[in-house]
């Protein structure tokens, strides 16, 4: 492979999933809209999870909420667990009143960060499990960033929604610190959820229907190979 071509194809997998680190970008660059978006928004493009039509069945089961870079990448980890009812990419985290979009939060000022919402049935899949799926899918020690992605808006967080998940949010990130698992501390942010977005439809189920992507390709198939290897007992799909 010719040196010019290996770097192009360098600078395309960093700007995938960050379109910060650049001013300018191609049609190239930008995902597609997919040809079955989920699901159908009634208020706007980024709706809140009030004002979207989502499966009233959805209501029967727990929330959870998690952010770990790529949206991308944190969704499909997610969407492969037994128990695991739908999951959604979004955007929380920000200051209440201000709607995000990919553009806004892309400049890494917005205080939003891409995250996922997690509905799970809990007498498949507890909490506690979701935590240690959350905390083994990324790196939690590096702050506004995972891998090329970098910004405030790729934090990692888990965004509780009651007293009992920010306690066991805290009392599972204190076991991990204190088992030295990591070489440096823990920098996952642990607060409350504020309003949770979700993001443009072409980002709901991006990572399986465009595996052709080169960020896909680099970044997130490994990720999520290395999970699903790690916890496959726990897997409906490989």
């Amino acid at each position: 492979m010719k040196p010019t071509y290996c770097l192009l194809l360098f600078s395309l997998v960093l700007l995938a999933c960050n379109p910060s680190t650049s001013q300018t970008t191609t049609a190239q660059e930008m995902p597609p809209p997919t040809e079955e978006p989920a699901p159908s928004y009634s208020a706007s493009d980024t709706p809140t999870l009030a004002e979207a039509q989502l499966d009233r069945a959805l209501e029967d089961y727990s929330q959870a909420i998690f952010a770990s870079g790529c949206f991308w990448c944190t969704e499909e980890v997610f969407e492969r667990v037994k128990g695991v009812k739908g999951v959604y990419s979004g955007y929380v985290g920000g200051e209440e009143g201000m709607r995000p979009t990919y553009s806004s939060i892309g400049t890494g000022r917005t205080g939003y960060a891409e995250a996922v919402v997690v509905y799970f049935d809990p007498t498949i899949v507890s909490y506690d499990l979701l935590l240690e799926f959350f905390y083994a899918s990324h790196d939690p020690t590096q702050l506004n960033r995972q891998g090329p992605d970098v910004g405030t808006q790729y934090r990692s967080g888990v965004f509780y929604l009651n007293d009992e998940q920010a306690s066991k949010a805290r009392a599972y990130q204190d076991k991990l610190n204190s088992t030295g698992k990591y070489d440096q501390a823990i920098a996952t942010e642990i607060t409350a959820a504020s309003t949770f977005y979700l993001a443009e439809e072409y980002h709901q189920n991006y990572y399986p229907q465009h595996p052709e992507n080169p960020y896909i390709q680099r970044v997130s198939r490994p990720k999520v190979e290395k999970f699903a290897k790690e916890y496959a007992q726990y897997l409906e799909k490989a």
